[in-house]
């Protein structure tokens, strides 16, 4: 198993979910911090803010929903995609979603920081999967 641990960020409204997921990624052994937020504009303004523009206060990887008020995960998508290129580090995005909707599939492809679309719910080995790849 890889020694590197990963600043994860959770950007989903559901309380139970942030809850299990928290429990699930740290029991994979592979996180350092994990960071939550219940919409998309809190998490844009975490990221935005003058402290957090040094790598080590920013995620590796963020898993995103889609339904959340205030701000959904597409118009995260829309803002982040302005300035993620400019970040001091590169930053994996998955959506995660229970929608197996083959539309919203495909419109996650179109968002270049997207690196992929995890269907809920997700277990310790999918978690471990996906954040040992970061590690290469």
């Amino acid at each position: 198993m890889s020694d590197v641990r990963h600043n994860v960020c959770l950007i989903d409204d559901d309380k139970i979910y942030q809850f299990t997921a928290k429990m699930i990624l740290e029991a994979t052994g592979l996180t350092h911090s994990i960071k939550t937020f219940f919409n998309g504009q809190e998490a844009i303004d975490y990221l935005i803010s003058p402290e957090n523009q040094v790598p080590e206060n920013l995620p590796d990887v963020i898993f995103l929903d889609i339904n959340m008020p205030v701000m959904n995960g597409w118009e995260f998508l829309e803002a982040f995609s302005l300035f993620y290129k400019e970040l001091p580090k590169q930053i994996v995005v998955y959506m995660v979603s229970s929608s197996v909707d083959e539309s919203d599939i495909q419109k996650s492809k179109t968002y270049e920081p997207v690196t992929d679309y995890v269907i809920k719910p997700i277990n310790r080995d999918k978690y471990r999967e996906l954040l040992s790849v970061l590690a290469n």
